[in-house]
């Protein structure tokens, strides 16, 4: 196979005491640079036509069908407070734009390029997949002034397998401070199992359970300088707050489950019409 692990013992043990950890450095400044540039192509040639609104505080897009083929496809969401009351938007659409979903990291080289590279195998590999398989991947752009809320979720409850297997990477391209909206995960949720699913059904998707009641001073924020990577557990319960400030704070994140000896579940939202090729098999 040739895939080496380069997780440290040390990093291994925060990761699974923790629910999560921090790889600063793990892109370089001209990688981040290539995949800033690259979706700054990407919106330049985007001409509004196809596209929806993204929001995690309703969960309607999710009949849309737009959404569900965006599983295969490139596609744009915008973000709720990009229109004004007239129904237009009130900013040029490159500051309009929520996220980019959900299969960059097999449609586009660039983002290919860094999801199937050593680095990223070798980060599975460290955390025992035997055949890691990336099923989604989003460019997030949280804009500056209109960059919404991420409710607190755990990613399992988008991405099931039988057992759970989805571990979340969040690629930081620009510096993620509590001012622009970085990340925030309660260190350790993740020993507390799975709250909650999201079924898609014939009608559309709904939550299994009402969403949990979580005490807000259990966050602990993830600052972090672009390059950086945070490996965030299936299970761990993290957040994000809207963006006010008048820097954005693009992201990348992919997420990768396994499929050797787990079931991808069938009523989730992704269903895709051909299967996924694995980081590799071991």
């Amino acid at each position: 196979m040739g895939v080496v692990g380069n997780l440290s013992s040390e990093q291994i043990e925060f990761f699974n005491s923790n629910g999560y950890i921090v790889i600063e450095s793990f892109s370089s400044e001209e990688e981040t640079k290539e995949m800033r540039d690259r979706m700054a192509e990407l919106l330049q040639e985007f001409d509004g036509a196809s596209s929806t609104v993204f929001s995690t505080k309703d969960h309607q897009q999710l009949k849309d069908d737009y959404f569900y083929k965006s599983a295969e496809n490139i596609s744009f969401f915008f973000e709720e407070k990009a229109y004004g009351e007239d129904g237009r938007l009130q900013q040029p659409k490159e500051l309009s734009i929520n996220k980019v979903g959900h299969a960059l990291h097999e449609l586009d080289p660039v983002f290919r390029k860094f999801s199937s590279s050593e680095k990223i195998k070798g980060l599975f590999l460290s955390l025992e997949y035997k055949r890691p398989t990336v099923i989604q991947s989003m460019y997030i752009f949280k804009q500056p002034g209109i960059g919404g809320e991420v409710v607190p979720h755990q990613d399992n409850t988008f991405l099931y397998t039988e057992p759970t297997t989805c571990t979340g990477l969040w690629l930081a391209l620009e510096d993620s401070t509590k001012t622009n909206g970085c990340l925030w995960a309660i260190p350790g949720s993740h020993k507390d199992g799975l709250r909650r699913r999201m079924i898609r059904g014939e009608s559309g998707t709904y939550f299994d359970n009402p969403p949990p009641i979580y005490d807000q001073r259990d966050f602990a924020p993830l600052e972090v300088k672009s390059g950086s990577l945070v490996v965030l557990h299936g299970n761990l319960v993290h957040q994000s707050f809207e963006n006010l400030s008048s820097k954005s704070r693009h992201a990348f994140s992919l997420h990768v489950v396994d499929t050797d000896g787990c079931t991808w579940s069938k009523d989730n939202w992704i269903q895709r019409k051909t299967a996924p090729e694995p980081l590799y098999a071991s």
